[in-house]
């Protein structure tokens, strides 16, 4: 049996538990059907059941039934808890921690970071690349400023405009 044949088989028998649910344990699994589309497929049965009993759970703190609109911004956040965990970056504990480099030496975490200092060599490759793409205007206001022209009132507030630009796009691929 193939693994794509077992999964459709676990989904099957997923889908068959939660037929014999009714009243408000079924408004809850509309809810979590509602949401779980938006997890990667392979969790989307475990999140169904996560929202489910974050559902049944807000209802014995209340003692009274949820509203729909209640059960969905719980189903929502849910999933953003979800992708919160997903996304969280490992923590490294120590820097003097020994580690094998593809060698087999034995190096010590902290002398391979990074340094700040050093020149990034893909990006000095990239320049001419970069250069090309560039608008003619900032390489005349860059040249005026890398032989020490003083910038004018325009040439100023387009090479700030410019950097603002640039700014941002960096922002965006760090995130």
């Amino acid at each position: 049996m193939r693994a794509s044949e077992r999964q459709a088989e676990a989904q099957s028998l997923a889908e068959q538990s939660y037929d014999k649910l009714e009243g408000e344990w079924l408004e809850w699994l509309e809810a979590a059907k509602r949401y779980e589309r938006k997890v990667l497929y392979q969790d989307r049965l475990d999140i169904r059941h996560t929202i489910i009993v974050e559902l049944h759970r807000a209802r014995q703190r209340d003692n009274k039934p949820l509203p729909i609109l209640r059960a969905y911004k719980i189903a929502s956040l849910t999933v953003a808890l979800y992708w919160r965990q997903a996304k969280r970056l490992p923590t490294i504990l120590s820097l003097d921690e020994p580690i094998s480099d593809f060698e087999g030496n034995e190096v010590q975490l902290r002398d391979t970071v990074a340094d700040d200092t050093a020149i990034d060599l893909d990006k000095w490759l990239d320049t001419e690349a970069f250069l090309l793409g560039c608008p003619m205007r900032l390489i005349e206001v860059a040249t005026k400023r890398k032989n020490g022209i003083p910038l004018n009132d325009t040439d100023q507030r387009y090479f700030t405009r410019q950097r603002q630009k640039e700014f941002k796009r960096y922002q965006k691929t760090l995130l």
